[in-house]
């Protein structure tokens, strides 16, 4: 025990790890004068693991440290290979086997809704998290932000944890063998073209982000250069040559972008070679992708993700559904051939765009698309007398506005299917939704991305 506080550069000789955070930092307590304990919060570390290490910040009632020496290995700490997992901080859990990362996942999610969500244990059905086959190369598509290094060479790879600091890096274990292979073939041609890359400081630079979708079924790839200017004539023989380098190119796109901001894409959209999309399937739906669509990007586990969210809806056939923030519409798509009739809303005009020309060229008969913000469709519906059977909901991370919730309650379905990619605002908005007339019957963690700290939840609430 500390005789006074400790402070910043204090060398704790035995820590033991006790639990680990959605941020992939493992937890420790020291003893503090009063007797509570403070907690250290530390990264790279797991349960079970015994560490030395140093203090390196201060709070009010915590901690954080830095591993100085392992001193007993858990026996859950695994090395999955990375050679900038440390420098990227990406990859939370890549220190973690897999299968303890899973119960770490299942834990977050049911301590956010027994905690956060004030849900006792036993009031609802918590089922085992649906793990990932491929823990590795599951990525669909990947953002490579473009800087130079200090010789004045353009580098790509991913910001730096909490920063925008570039770890160049073309070999991310987490996206498909050929991005590395196209990044690299891109990255010589730009060096050897001069294409300036972007620089945040000071505005100028062309090259801002290398955009790689691939369509995890059809196996078509889409390229896209986000630029601040229009650069289509360098960026024309590059977008051949890619072409002709790798016959699954099927797209090569040019995005411009010349605001100041963190905000990736712009709003224009140039084709430089290829056609303007790539398309994939999607639940035995064929769906068409352009650089501005959503689309999840480890397409099996978001077909798993989809079958559970459509088994929770227990469709008989003569359903009304309503599907809120739906995207380019992959959720309801899913459903329609389950149901009587299928209304999805979606703020972003592309994706609507994408979601009607999904249902058409699917012979999908029975799915409109609405271009408002989730809430305001939901109330306009409500206005004109629309009462559907099944709300599917699949907000932001924010999760689901006011609005949003009242019009649900309102409009009274017999069951709420929610998809979301944060358990915290998931269990805040059942709780809503739960003070208000319905109960939470099943909640289900889904490994999206697996290394990563974030996973998608699924719920059922019934009227």
């Amino acid at each position: 025990m500390f005789k006074i506080k400790p402070s910043k550069n204090d060398i704790i000789d035995r820590l033991e790890i006790t639990d680990v955070t959605a941020e992939g930092n493992g937890v420790g307590h020291i003893a503090a004068p009063d007797g509570t304990g403070a907690a250290v919060f530390v990264p790279g570390t797991v349960t079970g693991d015994v560490i030395r290490c140093k203090i390196v910040k201060e709070q009010k009632s915590y901690f954080y440290g830095i591993i100085l020496e392992i001193t007993e290995p858990s026996p859950d700490r695994s090395d999955r290979g990375c050679d900038v997992k440390s420098a990227c901080g990406g990859c939370v859990f890549r220190h973690i086997s897999y299968p303890a990362e899973l119960k770490i996942k299942e834990n977050i999610v049911k301590n956010a809704f027994v905690r956060l969500g004030k849900f006792p244990e036993g009031s609802f059905e918590y089922e085992p998290i649906s793990g990932c086959a491929e823990t590795d190369g599951y990525r669909n598509k990947a953002q490579y932000p473009v800087a130079a290094d200090k010789d004045g060479n353009a580098v790509c790879g991913f910001y730096a944890k909490r920063s925008h600091r570039v770890v160049p890096c073309t070999d991310c274990k987490l996206q498909p063998a050929v991005f590395s292979d196209i990044l690299k073939f891109t990255m010589e041609y730009v060096n050897r073209k001069h294409i300036s890359p972007y620089n945040e400081k000071t505005g100028t630079g062309l090259l801002r982000h290398i955009y790689i979708r691939r369509g995890y079924h059809s196996g078509e790839i889409a390229v896209c250069f986000v630029v601040r200017k229009n650069i289509s004539r360098e960026l024309r023989p590059l977008g051949r040559e890619l072409m002709e380098k790798f016959p699954d190119i099927k797209s090569v796109m040019m995005n411009i972008n010349p605001a100041n901001t963190n905000v990736i894409m712009g709003e224009k959209l140039e084709c430089i070679s290829g056609g303007e999309y790539i398309t994939d399937t999607m639940c035995q739906n064929k769906i068409i992708l352009n650089p501005l669509s959503f689309y999840q990007v480890n397409t099996p586990q978001a077909e798993r993700l989809y079958a559970i969210a459509k088994d929770y809806a227990a469709l008989t056939g003569s359903e009304d559904v309503l599907d809120l923030y739906c995207g380019a519409g992959t959720i309801g798509l899913s459903m329609a051939g389950s149901v009587s009739h299928v209304t999805g809303a979606e703020i972003i005009p592309e994706a609507v765009i994408s979601a009607r020309e999904n249902a058409r060229i699917n012979n999908i008969a029975n799915a409109d698309f609405i271009c408002a913000d989730a809430g305001q469709a939901a109330k306009q519906l409500l206005e004109s007398g629309r009462k559907p059977d099944v709300i599917v909901t699949d907000p932001p991370r924010k999760g689901c506005d006011e609005l949003t919730l009242g019009s649900i309650v309102d409009m009274a379905p017999m069951r709420v299917v929610m998809i979301s990619c944060n358990p915290s605002t998931a269990a805040r908005d059942c709780r809503f939704l739960a003070d208000n007339g319905y109960r939470l019957v099943r909640v289900r963690a889904v490994d999206m991305f697996p290394a990563a700290g974030h996973v998608e939840t699924v719920c059922l609430l019934s009227k």
